[in-house]
């Protein structure tokens, strides 16, 4: 089994084929949400495929920083185009993306904690932007604080079911893509 280090150096900007699986990617998850979100609630809980595709998309083309927060602002975007609270998913998801994208780096020993780690990093870029997006909502309206505490669950089974997505997808959407999947040396 060959072994290789990921070197970031390398990569000067996005391809032509990473812009366009990003973009594929956020237009499924937007169609995703809009058709199979609405059907898919677990008391409250569903997965947000805008969130579990960027993440994906962040995964497997492993920009720079900035290109992930570039990709949280599109995500972010395509966020208005559903009914909610306009503007907020620009920050959440901005934050989403940037805590994906500082994880994204760091080192895995085997294509198994390869997966995992993909799929623990969707968990916890999640969560950030999850709660963050709570937060937001909770100035915003000014709620009592304490009924933030209602949104943590959801926060999390939404986390969850985002993770098992992005766990379930890696390796497949690896070998369509063809790439090598990224291990550091023993």
């Amino acid at each position: 089994m060959e072994k290789r280090v990921l070197a970031t150096e390398e990569k000067k900007g996005l391809a032509l084929q990473d812009l366009l699986l990003t973009a594929v990617l956020l237009a499924a998850g937007a169609v995703l949400k809009f058709f199979v979100g609405t059907f898919i609630n677990f008391f409250g809980m569903k997965p947000n495929f805008i969130i579990a595709m960027y993440c994906m998309a962040i995964v497997l083309i492993r920009p720079k920083l900035y290109y992930s927060i570039i990709i949280g602002i599109l995500a972010g975007a395509i966020c208005q185009f559903f009914p909610g609270t306009p503007y907020l998913n620009f920050a959440s998801e901005f934050a989403g993306a940037l805590c994906m994208g500082l994880m994204i780096y760091i080192p895995a020993k085997t294509k198994t904690s390869r997966t995992i780690g993909s799929a623990l990093s969707t968990f916890i870029s999640t969560v950030v932007s999850g709660g963050l997006f709570t937060v937001l909502l909770f100035v915003f309206i000014k709620s009592d604080p304490s009924a933030m505490v209602a949104y943590v669950p959801i926060v999390l089974g939404t986390a969850t079911l985002n993770a098992i997505i992005v766990g379930a997808l890696y390796i497949p959407l690896m070998k369509v893509l063809k790439k090598e999947i990224p291990v550091t040396e023993a």
